[in-house]
């Protein structure tokens, strides 16, 4: 079984090829043996008008000269006097309508094989001359004998034209597998020149997005992972300074208590962010488990201020809670909600400064129980709202600039709410800061 592209190419060329010679052949063939009877005929008639006037001239040399020159060409003649014919084979109803004047241009038998008769009626003598030829036998194999040198090379010419058709057609996708080995290889500056028909270019193209993506995203990646890594020796140094300072006796009694309380808060800041890289890599694997019921959101809301009042008190932003008069049902697992609600308060209380507003709300929207988080901080940009919710794209803008996170809360907060059905958006609150808006769809609407 042919497996290349190039040989089942080839096969189907010459395929092509070999039926092409074959109808070629049976085409021409019962054209050329139709074209021989039609001359043979053709010449016959012209023989017979001849015949007839030699033999009408009463000259017996001249008739017997005209009957071995046509028995010399393959054509018998017979004479018909008085009604009767001179030899046996005709038939007989050719000799009955020659004889009483009627011209005959037909194919029948004459003593057992087809042939051409032509018949001419002599004047005013009830007679006439008939001749007759063989139909030609074997002009099939000779026409085939003829043409066999043409056939056979229109048949190599059909098998290298597929030769050719197939490395035109394999060449594009053989750099695209060359190309598709290096990517797999590591290397993502590889580009292939957009060469050949309008589908060699467009895979051109596929692989060379392909590697511009690969590019990018693993650029991000590797700045995320970056982040992520200062993210992580940032607390650790702080533990490990304080735990020698505490081995080596420099931290005495005293400042042993607050020691230890910033030793611990930085294992949480520790434990948050290892939580927040698990989460993440579940939700991208698809296997995080969700609880999904029937949630009151102005009830979570409710419970999410009175937990974050104490958090901003007393030096903290200014925290207001905006809700409806009436509850907002939706299915959700009310603990994702929570998390993300908690995420984004938490970005809002890094950078919001104190007396500024931070605003949790809920309200109705067109098919969907709205929440949003609002704040008076230093907002973002149009530009930070297009990659706001990309793994560090916001850490790597604003580190060193502003008091910014390891850079996975927003994206644990997008992937979250997606799972859950729902949509989150950023943009620029009214309060001067920056809002998030997650919605959530109804359970159902009344």
């Amino acid at each position: 079984m042919v497996r290349t592209l190039t040989g089942r190419v080839v096969l189907v060329t010459a395929a092509t090829a070999v039926i092409a010679v074959i109808v070629t052949a049976l085409v021409a063939i019962p054209v050329a043996i139709r074209s021989v009877n039609t001359q043979a005929r053709a010449q016959l008639v012209e023989q017979s008008k001849l015949a007839v006037e030699l033999l009408a001239s009463e000259r017996p040399a001249a008739r017997e000269n005209i009957v071995t020159e046509l028995r010399a060409q393959k054509v018998e003649v017979y004479l018909i006097r008085g009604g009767a014919v001179d030899k046996t084979g005709l038939p007989k109803r050719v000799v009955q309508q020659v004889a009483a004047g009627q011209m005959i241009n037909t194919r029948s038998p004459v003593n057992g094989r087809p042939s051409f008769i032509v018949g001419r009626p002599l004047t005013g003598r009830n007679a006439g001359v008939v001749l007759t030829r063989a139909v030609s036998v074997g002009t099939g194999g000779k026409v085939l004998g003829s043409i066999w040198i043409a056939l056979l090379a229109g048949l190599a010419c059909g098998i290298a034209a597929g030769a050719l058709l197939a490395r035109f057609i394999a060449r594009p996708i053989r750099r695209a597998a060359a190309a598709a080995g290096k990517l797999s290889a590591g290397d993502r500056s590889v580009r292939i020149s957009r060469q050949g028909p309008a589908e060699a270019g467009e895979l051109a193209d596929a692989i060379n997005h392909l590697a511009g993506a690969l590019q990018v995203s693993e650029g991000r990646e590797r700045d995320f992972l970056l982040s992520v890594s200062h993210e992580l020796r940032t607390p650790l140094a702080t533990i490990r300074g304080y735990a020698e300072a505490l081995a080596d006796g420099v931290v005495g009694p005293d400042g042993a208590e607050k020691a230890g309380a910033t030793m611990l808060n930085e294992a949480d800041r520790l434990d948050r962010l290892i939580s927040d890289l698990l989460v993440l890599s579940r939700l991208e694997a698809a296997d995080l488990p969700l609880d999904v019921v029937l949630v009151d959101v102005v009830d979570l809301i409710r419970a999410a201020g009175d937990a974050w009042a104490a958090r901003c008190a007393p030096d903290g932003p200014l925290l207001s809670v905006e809700l409806p008069p009436s509850p907002l049902v939706v299915r959700t697992d009310p603990g994702r909600i929570r998390q993300v609600i908690d995420g984004l308060c938490e970005n809002a209380l890094r950078v919001v400064p104190g007396g500024a507003p931070l605003v949790l709300a809920a309200r109705a929207g067109d098919g969907a129980a709205v929440i949003e988080v609002r704040d008076g901080g230093p907002g973002f940009t149009d530009e930070d709202l297009l990659v706001a919710f990309e793994r560090g794209a916001l850490n790597q803008r604003y580190r060193g600039i502003r008091k910014v996170g390891s850079g996975l809360g927003l994206a644990l907060a997008a992937r979250l709410v997606g799972r859950l059905g729902g949509r989150i958006s950023a943009g620029h609150a009214p309060e001067g800061g920056a809002m998030f808006t997650v919605e959530l769809p109804y359970a159902s609407r009344t």
